[in-house]
């Protein structure tokens, strides 16, 4: 079984709407749709907005379904020039950008109790994301590190020290949550994200114009890996 989670309605809607067979389940306050799609078993989830709504609700599908790998989709804002509205990020690592011990010594970044700064994506699932983007025409992005942090970027100066500290393609809100609760209970991990804005003074303006966009797309990409997988 696969798991698919999104943070916000926008992002997930569709992919619940295509399961066939679904049978619907609420555990621990987070609504579960299970059945197929793409032809593979899966069970997807809105697990809200940020990094303690994503990681209690990765936590509950993987203590209650089992899943062997949980791919996290959806829109997310960029940190280099080389992503436009509606590009794909794929994440080999994902990081927690605000997460910050560093005044007692620890290097910005890491995470108590795992003692890790980078959490690594499963690079066949990565390596089977960019095939299909590579395939799809009209569809752009590149592969790299997503920083994720509670907060929605729209100031150039915290862009920038994000992309200093980690040297991050894109930022959004829930996907380092999602790999430490995998981490933890050994399940294999993929973050996409399409983008929906610059991650700067604009993005506000940006994110209300290209969101259902960027949701669509990382929509049609996620359903094309799960055919291939």
């Amino acid at each position: 079984m696969i798991g698919i989670l999104g943070a916000m309605s926008v992002e997930i809607e569709e992919i619940k709407s295509r399961i066939g067979g679904k049978a619907v389940e609420t555990v621990g306050g987070f609504e579960f749709v299970r059945g197929l799609l793409g032809g593979r078993a899966v069970v997807a989830a809105e697990c809200g907005i940020g990094k303690v709504n994503a990681a209690v609700c990765a936590q509950t599908m993987i203590l209650t379904y089992r899943p062997e790998l949980v791919i996290n989709v959806g829109v997310g804002g960029s940190l280099n020039p080389a992503l436009r509205y509606g590009d794909m990020a794929i994440a080999d690592r994902v990081v927690q950008h605000d997460f910050d011990t560093s005044p007692i010594g620890d290097p910005v970044g890491l995470v108590a109790t795992v003692n890790r700064v980078y959490f690594d994506c499963d690079p066949e699932t990565v390596a089977c994301v960019k095939a299909v983007m590579d395939g799809m025409e009209g569809v752009s992005g590149m592969v790299g590190t997503i920083a994720s942090g509670d907060q929605f970027v729209a100031d150039a100066a915290v862009k920038a020290r994000i992309v200093k500290n980690f040297g991050a393609i894109c930022c959004e809100m829930e996907g380092g949550a999602i790999s430490q609760a995998c981490l933890l209970g050994g399940v294999k991990c993929a973050v996409i994200r399409s983008i929906s804005d610059n991650a700067d003074e604009g993005s506000t303006t940006d994110y209300g114009q290209f969101v259902k966009l960027a949701a669509a797309r990382s929509t049609e990409v996620l359903y094309r890996v799960l055919e291939r997988l």
